[in-house]
């Protein structure tokens, strides 16, 4: 059995063990980044023993200058089949079909081997891994379309070398939303909890206990999306969602609220406890100083007995203060990608997200084509 260490540190061995001695004495002119900054729960930082059963073990990116590229691309990349040892560290440097998912550590003696190094450059990676043209200034749609779940692994992934001087001013870009456009998200974030809040009172209160559930389930989905921008992070997909979230610093406190919420039998004792929630994280919005001071009081649903916190008015405070005139056109309750859809094949997929930057044209609730 093979032990288990870290994905992005097994890969930083493979870098600074093999990879870059190899480019130093069969490639010495040529400049050349090396990072993992792609997808995998390993580039997360959240794998585990069983996250080698596919997909994971010695792999990593090699970016070259577009003119390299063109020459070298094939060339290094038969000189690594060729060439790598069969392991490194008692890892297989070979993967086995199908290599649909990144394929399956499978050991080889013989060559060429299969391996995970990938050959591109800073602008073909953005391209086609975030659908970005980098040269370009990334507007307002273009960022509110840009899963946060690919931007996080730009962040926390890897950079072992940038002889290119480039990968590292491309993660400060991404690093986190202009400022303007982190209020707008904050906004839609309140915006969607403005929504749900009085229904999980109403729908206990005619006895849909179940709905009642799921409302509160949901209402806990948004606070910690909250959360997450609050922080300044961005959250992973749904299955590194809570692993990451534990990480936030307002975590311990929210953490046994939300597990009381869900561990109500009454509709009454879990409006409670939300308002708790409600009431944390109003005070980290005040504490932000991003809007004048907003009372957390929790009141009356209108004349209904159902107490919420009004998030409204968090949504409308944090619009007032929004100065950029290309994010104050923007549609005021409809936020990123993020907060319109959660479906796998739309956010995996640049040419559907793409397409979603259609719903930011002023003009698409009075065009009937679109």
């Amino acid at each position: 059995m093979m032990k288990f260490i870290p994905g992005l540190q097994l890969s930083q061995l493979t870098f600074t063990e093999i990879i870059q001695p190899m480019m130093q004495v069969d490639f010495p002119q040529v400049q050349y980044s090396a990072a993992r900054l792609d997808w995998g729960s390993d580039v997360l930082g959240f794998d585990t023993p069983m996250s080698m059963d596919h997909g994971w073990g010695p792999r990593l990116q090699i970016f070259l200058d577009e003119r390299d590229y063109l020459v070298l691309q094939e060339k290094l990349d038969h000189h690594f089949a060729d060439h790598l040892p069969f392991e490194v560290h008692g890892f297989p440097m070979n993967f086995g079909e199908p290599y649909s998912e990144g394929g399956v550590m499978s050991f080889k003696e013989t060559y060429p081997i299969h391996h995970g190094i990938s050959i591109t450059t800073p602008d073909h990676f953005l391209s086609d891994y975030l659908g970005v043209d980098i040269s370009q200034r990334i507007s307002p749609e273009v960022w509110l379309t840009l899963p946060q779940q690919k931007l996080r692994t730009i962040r926390s992934g890897k950079i072992y070398y940038d002889g290119l001087k480039s990968l590292n001013k491309i993660r400060q870009l991404l690093h986190w939303y202009p400022h303007d456009l982190w209020l707008y998200l904050m906004a839609n974030q309140w915006q969607r909890i403005d929504q749900k809040e009085p229904f999980m009172g109403r729908t206990g209160d005619v006895g849909d206990e179940l709905g009642s559930k799921l409302i509160a389930a949901r209402l806990i989905h948004n606070l910690m999306n909250l959360a997450f921008l609050m922080e300044k992070e961005y959250a992973p997909y749904s299955k590194w969602f809570g692993t990451a979230f534990k990480q936030l610093a307002i975590a311990p406190e929210l953490l046994p609220i939300f597990s009381s919420i869900l561990e109500s039998r009454d509709w009454q004792t879990r409006e409670t406890f939300l308002s708790q929630a409600y009431k944390v994280l109003a005070d980290v919005h005040n504490d932000l100083k991003l809007t004048p001071f907003i009372e957390p009081g929790i009141t009356d649903f209108h004349k209904r007995p159902f107490r919420v916190l009004h998030s409204s008015r968090f949504v409308e405070a944090l619009l007032a203060v929004i100065k950029d005139p290309g994010i104050r056109s923007l549609p005021p309750h409809l936020g990123s990608i993020n907060q319109i859809v959660d479906n796998t094949d739309v956010l995996e997929s640049n040419s559907r997200c793409k397409k979603m930057r259609v719903l930011y044209s002023n003009n698409v609730e009075n065009n009937p084509e679109n």
